[in-house]
């Protein structure tokens, strides 16, 4: 069986509208490594999108999932709970940021997640309008791709999004946006538009995943606590990218002195298994009636056991430490190749959560042809790499936390030779 063969096969078989980054089909992984279906190996330094933040099939994971497996994989907690999903619940509610009284949901995806976050804010508040930013990414779902603020492909040919949602800038200083014009925005909106009484939620990423890898500064953060506390807004983390120590913190909230009253999480919290969860102020959490929350699939067994051994290796293998360690080397390797690519403009991100931004050599525009040049050189080598940001032209890193040292080392020179070979040096 070829990558060729298959490539043929999902053509037949698969909707176009899943949009494929590689065409390279995995057959097996360890950690931070992936084998293909002929057996070529590569780095991955996607990690399913920062899914497997502690790594493919780590032993640990591996044997909570088993030993799951080998007692029940199903039963609906609705119909006929189990303990693991409480214990669950409780240690998000200890870790999640915010001093005081939580309670939890578990459900299935990111979108998921966030499409609840909208229904408990509103249940709380009895208000109906959501304030979400420019270049954000919130899902697939039809709230979801609404709060997200990209069109293409996202929203294009989806007809009418849901209503009562708003955008505003998201700041960013080298786009010529700053969190004073964003802060102004949510004013002006108040002013002209939106009565901030029909406002229930204010979302943000702390740091924009696909609208790339822009960390939202500290000053933007009090704005919207202060913002969300006169006008009795709830405020919502949608950490759902950041969670689980990929910014050098449990999650990126914590690196701000203003928590969220909503936070939304998935990706990286079950080590590859499809969980999602929803933590928030014990008292806005239980504004929804009984039967008003939950899914066949929420907080299936096996997400729950491999969420809570993920819990236990980022604390075991110091996985925040590892993050802020590893996101410094790489900060430092792109630093050196910047000497000699003016195409790099900017090189950012807290913990292991890093990007690099490319424009033209003057540095009059975005440059998306050159990075996806880097990513499909890299891919060649045998480095896997993703293209983020409104205009395509950010290469984003992503690896597993767990990378092994001479992996890492093995993966920057790949980068590096991948941008001398598109440069021509």
């Amino acid at each position: 069986m070829s990558n060729a063969e298959l490539s043929n096969r999902r053509d037949t078989a698969v909707a176009r509208g899943v949009g494929m980054q590689t065409q390279v089909y995995a057959e097996r992984a360890l950690n931070s490594e992936v084998w293909d279906v002929e057996g070529n190996r590569y780095i991955d330094f996607a990690a399913g999108i920062a899914v497997v933040n502690t790594g493919h099939c780590h032993p640990k994971i591996l044997d909570a999932v088993q030993k799951q497996a080998a007692s029940f994989t199903h039963t609906c907690h609705q119909v006929m709970p189990y303990a693991n999903y409480i214990r669950l619940a409780e240690r998000l509610n200890e870790k999640v940021p915010g001093d005081f009284e939580k309670k939890t949901i578990f459900v299935t995806t990111g979108a998921e997640a966030v499409e609840n976050a909208v229904k408990i804010a509103r249940a709380a508040t009895n208000r109906p309008a959501v304030i979400a930013f420019g270049g954000a990414f919130h899902g697939r779902t039809f709230m979801g791709m609404t709060l997200t603020g990209k069109v293409a492909p996202y929203k294009k040919g989806f007809g009418a999004m849901m209503p009562d949602v708003y955008h505003v800038p998201f700041p960013i200083d080298l786009h010529g946006t700053s969190t004073e014009d964003a802060l102004g925005a949510i004013t002006k909106l108040f002013k002209s538009d939106l009565d901030p009484e029909r406002v229930a939620a204010i979302i943000i990423e702390p740091v924009q995943g696909e609208g790339g890898f822009y960390p939202a500064p500290a000053e933007l953060m009090r704005g919207l606590r202060a913002l969300c506390d006169e006008h009795g807004i709830i405020m919502v983390a949608d950490e759902v990218q950041t969670g689980f120590a990929r910014t050098g913190n449990l999650f990126a909230m914590d690196g701000y002195d203003v928590c969220a009253d909503i936070t939304t999480m998935a990706k990286g919290l079950a080590g590859g298994l499809p969980l999602a969860a929803v933590t928030g102020r014990a008292d806005i959490m239980d504004a929804a009636a009984p039967g008003g929350l939950g899914g066949t699939y929420g907080g299936n067994p096996l997400g729950i056991a491999a969420a809570n051994a993920v819990l236990d290796v980022i604390e075991e293998e110091d996985l925040c430490n590892r993050a802020n360690e590893l996101g410094s080397r790489l900060k430092q390797r792109l630093e050196s190749i910047r000497e000699r690519t003016p195409e790099i403009v900017d090189i950012r991100g807290p913990g292991f959560m890093i990007a690099a931004e490319l424009n033209t050599a003057d540095g009059s525009a975005p440059n998306p042809e050159m990075a996806n040049a880097v990513r499909a050189e890299a891919l060649s080598r045998g480095l896997v790499l993703l293209t983020c940001g409104v205009y395509g032209n950010v290469i984003r890193f992503l690896a597993p936390l767990t990378v092994q040292d001479d992996i890492f080392a093995e993966a920057m020179d790949i980068l590096e030779a991948s941008i001398d070979a598109v440069k021509g040096h």
